[in-house]
């Protein structure tokens, strides 16, 4: 069933009935509450078919997905793999300075996830704080790919400022324009706007590819 499917998505994603019903609200406009995500997913209620485009959208699902009889793959196990070093942190607030620091941590990874880049593309960094809730939250392991510039503006990056601080950001620019705008996920950040003489001291160092979660028991 369509509540199954809801249900086992959020939970796959981590998020709680709050959480979602904010994220639909925040991302898409949707007038979501716990309620309203309590009664999709014991089928008291069926979200509309645009709000189920909005659920398979946030989730990374297709539409057949949530429309469909869900059927599990046996997991594949694969010994090909690459270690990375967790070589610092990286902060969800602003503020943190940027120290490569190696702790002896360590995160294994599918050499597949590469995408047939070399390993020496890519480096690890551990989330520290949560200002990217609940996207990326503290202690999560995330896979960067070394990379000067952002696709597009509105993309996540990790990002040096001031010379000396890095941050995980949501990027916000205007092509042609002197200024860009740091943007954390969780409201109760506000965004920093950096201009003028100060984007001398501001670069790209990478995106994010690849997000390692440890969940407790």
């Amino acid at each position: 069933m369509l509540s199954d499917r809801i249900k086992y998505c959020r939970k796959q994603k981590g998020y709680t009935q709050e959480e979602l019903a904010k994220l639909l609200r925040e991302k898409y406009g949707l007038g979501t509450d716990r309620a309203m995500i309590s009664k999709w997913e014991t089928g008291f209620q069926e979200p509309q078919i645009h709000t189920v485009t909005c659920l398979a959208d946030l989730f990374g699902v297709s539409i057949d997905f949530l429309n469909n009889d869900i059927k599990l793959k046996s997991p594949e196990i694969t010994t090909d793999t690459v270690t990375f070093p967790v070589i610092g942190e990286i902060a969800a607030g602003y503020d943190s300075i940027a120290i490569e620091d190696w702790s002896g941590d360590t995160v294994e990874i599918p050499t597949s996830y590469l995408k047939g880049r070399k390993k020496e593309d890519f480096f690890v960094l551990s989330v520290h704080g949560d200002s990217m809730y609940p996207l990326y939250m503290n202690g999560d392991k995330v896979l960067i790919l070394k990379q000067s510039t952002l696709n597009n503006s509105g993309d996540i990056g990790a990002i040096l400022y001031d010379g000396e601080y890095a941050t995980l950001k949501k990027v916000e620019y205007v092509n042609g324009e002197d200024w860009l705008k740091l943007i954390p996920i969780n409201p109760e950040y506000q965004p920093k706007k950096i201009e003028g003489p100060d984007l001398e001291q501001c670069r790209v160092i990478g995106i994010p590819k690849l997000l390692i979660r440890e969940i407790p028991n």
